[in-house]
């Protein structure tokens, strides 16, 4: 009888010595890391195969991430683990302080065998309080966020149409939804993706 080879099984072989192509197993865009299918979770529990916090040790393709409840986790990098840091990148670039989530499966041993990891991606929904060169000044919560475009890689979606570079439509006074990347300990990110009416 053939065995099929579902997502889980295909991330333990990867972790423990298989091979698998970066997105193999599913999607990099940052949209993803949000809009992931709920685990069978008990109502209240946290979800076994995610962990979010921020990196305080790298020991080989080992991170070590204390998580916003301060539970220590150790999150294992595969050769099939896909990386996203404002576009998708490699291990390398991966830094001590950087905040991340990650998805993946947990091996016997209790650490994250890792599909994707988003590092410093952060989700925010805003009021332009200031439009300048290459820059918005966010209002998020009362908290003012400068965030920065980047050229090559910024993209704006008016109306849910498709993305495009051009961030001239945003406009003062608008909400909009800004996915990027958080430069760590600051109140700056850049820009992957802004959502916004035009």
């Amino acid at each position: 009888m053939p065995q099929t080879l579902d997502r889980r099984r295909l991330l333990a072989t990867a972790a423990l010595g298989g091979v698998v192509g970066a997105t193999g197993l599913g999607s990099l865009a940052p949209e993803a890391a949000f809009a992931a299918e709920p685990a069978a979770v008990e109502p209240g529990a946290p979800d076994p195969n995610f962990v979010e916090g921020r990196i305080s040790k790298i020991s080989g393709h080992l991170l070590l991430v204390t998580g916003s409840d301060t539970v220590l986790h150790s999150i294992r990098i595969t050769d099939g683990t896909s990386i996203w840091k404002l576009h998708p990148t490699t291990f390398d670039q991966v830094a001590i302080g950087d905040g991340l989530y990650a998805r993946g499966v947990r091996l016997p041993d209790g650490t994250l065998a890792a599909d994707s990891v988003w590092v410093n991606i952060v989700n925010l929904h805003a009021h332009i309080a200031a439009v300048g060169r290459n820059l918005l000044h966010l209002d998020h919560k009362g908290q003012r966020i400068v965030a920065h475009v980047v050229p090559g890689r910024s993209a704006a979606v008016y109306n849910g149409t498709p993305a495009i570079s051009d961030l001239s439509l945003l406009r003062v006074g608008r909400h909009v939804q800004v996915l990027g990347a958080w430069h760590p300990d600051t109140n700056e990110i850049d820009i992957a993706t802004v959502y916004a009416a035009a």
